[in-house]
């Protein structure tokens, strides 16, 4: 297993150096945004509300560490805090219409770069890779949401 590992070590940061994005500027305010920052707001939705335990858990971090750069992305206006229509004791997070903008205009990773990458692959190998990534972010969001719980009941 450590031969596996230390390929994987030696490959990711070679894929994410080749493909992510450093900063994404919004257009409109000229405002920076770190890739952690559009990395949150890519998992969030103006419909779909998502609470801040959730999004935590989901990224593997805990909820005070999520608070803080929730905070600083409602402040700026690319976040909205609602009261769930199912539970009003209980706050959801959801886009403003500025989030949206960045979400759309930016990813973590760069569109551009990332299919200048698959398409130096075969298709035969753009899929057998993609699947192989399909396969390790479900076990990454596996890990992550272990993480989380275990970060949390730790602390009870």
């Amino acid at each position: 297993m450590k031969e596996k590992v230390d390929k994987l070590m030696d490959f990711y940061p070679r894929i994410y150096f080749a493909c992510h994005t450093r900063h994404v500027t919004d257009p409109e305010t000229n405002e920076k945004l770190t890739s952690n920052q559009v990395s949150i707001l890519d998992h969030l939705d103006v419909d779909e509300p998502v609470s801040l335990y959730e999004l935590a858990t989901h990224m593997g971090v805990t909820p005070s560490t999520m608070s803080i750069t929730v905070n600083r992305l409602e402040k700026a206006g690319y976040i909205e805090r609602r009261k769930s229509k199912i539970d009003a004791r209980k706050v959801e997070l959801v886009l403003t219409q500025n989030g949206v903008r960045i979400k759309r205009s930016k990813s973590v990773l760069d569109p551009d770069r990332v299919e200048a990458v698959l398409n130096r692959l075969s298709e035969k190998e753009r899929q057998v890779a993609l699947d192989g990534l399909g396969l390790l972010a479900f076990a990454s969001e596996m890990e992550m949401k272990s993480r989380s719980l275990s970060k949390s009941w730790n602390r009870r």
